[in-house]
This record gives structure tokens, sequence and C-alpha cells, in this order.
């Protein structure tokens, strides 16, 4: 195929008539000029970003669980309210030095830092060093394609100043806020930048199988110019699960 240059040249010897040729060169820039416009609509979220408070994020809502899984959740909820209040909490997938995973990994209190490159976003997680991969311009995989890993398979496109994200393939024992999930379990989010300077992840979790409808909530982040993130590796953790599982601490000197 002709390159536009050559293609506009032919035309010219065609027709001996610069305006035809170009006529010619400006049809074959206006894609070029839509590109430029969808990139320059796109916001810089590459740097470092912080858990931050503000009046305009929702007030997150309970788990819409069906009945029956309602009910073992309310449980649990209970069970780890008096193991706290009793001092013997109750051991969490932390203990093991297993990442939170997502959509668990977007909520921690510890920094985030978002890189912006082609066909793609990344984002990492300070604690634990986590790391996602949001691919760009991608079609979605069938959930039986998927391996099952803690952070699933993420495809997205930008929609305007809007990532808009889709997430399948998250490991059946990773779950957020000890709520269980199925492998049919859709997590979709619209990341934005707000005209307050607040990056916002507006996350919303789709499983027919244990939700009656789909449960939104919204994070926010704060820049954090010049932090660079730290290295954060979970060899010489301290707390351990014992035979209850309940959460213990080893003591140095300490024979267990």
């Amino acid at each position: 195929m002709m390159g536009s240059n050559r293609l506009c040249l032919h035309q010219r010897q065609r027709t001996s008539s610069l305006i035809a040729w170009m006529v010619c060169t400006l049809a074959f820039a206006q894609p070029s000029a839509r590109a430029q416009q969808a990139t320059a609509s796109t916001p810089d979220i590459t740097g470092s970003w912080e858990r931050a408070r503000d009046p305009s994020i929702p007030q997150p809502t309970p788990p819409p669980l069906k009945p029956q899984y309602l009910k073992e959740w309310q449980a649990q909820v209970q069970a780890v309210r008096e193991a706290n209040a009793k001092g013997q909490p109750i051991a969490e997938r932390v203990v093991a030095c297993l990442p939170e995973g997502m959509p668990g990994m977007m909520a921690g209190p510890f920094p985030i830092e978002v890189l912006q490159s082609k066909g793609q976003v990344t984002v990492i997680q300070e604690a634990y060093t986590q790391v996602r991969r949001i691919l760009l311009d991608r079609p979605q995989k069938a959930i039986d394609d998927v391996e099952p890993g803690f952070y699933g398979h993420s495809v997205g496109h930008w929609d305007g100043g809007t990532l808009t994200v889709d997430t399948v393939g998250v490991r059946e024992d990773v779950r957020y806020q000890n709520i269980l999930h199925s492998k049919e379990m859709h997590i979709k989010e619209r990341i934005s930048l707000g005209g307050n300077g607040l990056l916002r992840d507006e996350i919303t979790i789709e499983d027919p199988v244990v939700f009656e409808k789909p449960w939104t909530f919204t994070y926010a982040y704060r820049r954090m110019a010049d932090y660079q993130l730290l290295e954060y590796v979970c060899e010489d953790n301290r707390e351990y699960a014992d035979q209850n599982g309940i959460q213990q601490i080893r003591i140095p000197g300490s024979t267990r």
C-alpha cells in the first residue's frame, strides 16, 4: 500500500492540480489529528499516589449478597469483632505474607504507583510489591481461558478522560473484605482524574452467583510529588497463625 505522501504525489502528477494535492494531504492528515486529539484528552496519571478522603467520594454501602451468603458473611464479621475485643484477632491472609490481590490492593493504606506506557497501564502497590497490568485496547478473554491469579486479567481503554477497565479471573480464595465470589465475577473500574486533583477509582463488582445486584464503591488518591515506592518484602514477618487460626507474634528467643 502506498504511503500518504506517495499517494498524494501520484494524485498531483495525474491532475497537475495543487488544490487536489492539498485536499489529498489534508484528508490523509485527519486520522493523525484525531489520534493526537485522543491522546490530548488522556490525563497524565503517572506517578505516586496515596489514599485520600474527600466529601465528593460516596460513602461505602454493604455488599448486596444473596441471603444465603449474607448470613455467612455477617457471622464472619461478628466473629472478627468478638476476637478483636478479646485481643485474639483471627489470622488473615496477610499473616501468611499473601498479597491482597484485586480489588483489595487498590484499597491498601500504602502508596501506589501508576505507570502509563504504550498499550498498558501498570499499577504497583507498595505493600508486598503487588503489580497489576491493565492491557489497553484488547478484547477481554473468556473467563475459562484465564489462568486464575491474585490480580486477574485486566483489559481497558480510554473513554475520553476515563480509563474503563474490566477484570476477570481473580482466584476464588482471594476475598475482598472476606466476601466470597465465584469465577463469574467481573470487576469494572472507571479511573479518572478530577478537577480537584484527586484520582478516583469507581469500582463495581458484578457476580450474579453471590450478589443480588452489582456492588459499587469508590476510592480516591492524592498525588505524592517526588515520592518513590519503597521495597516491601514480607520475609521477616513475625506474625503467624496458630493451630486455632488465631494471629500470634513470634518473640525473639521464643521456641515457637
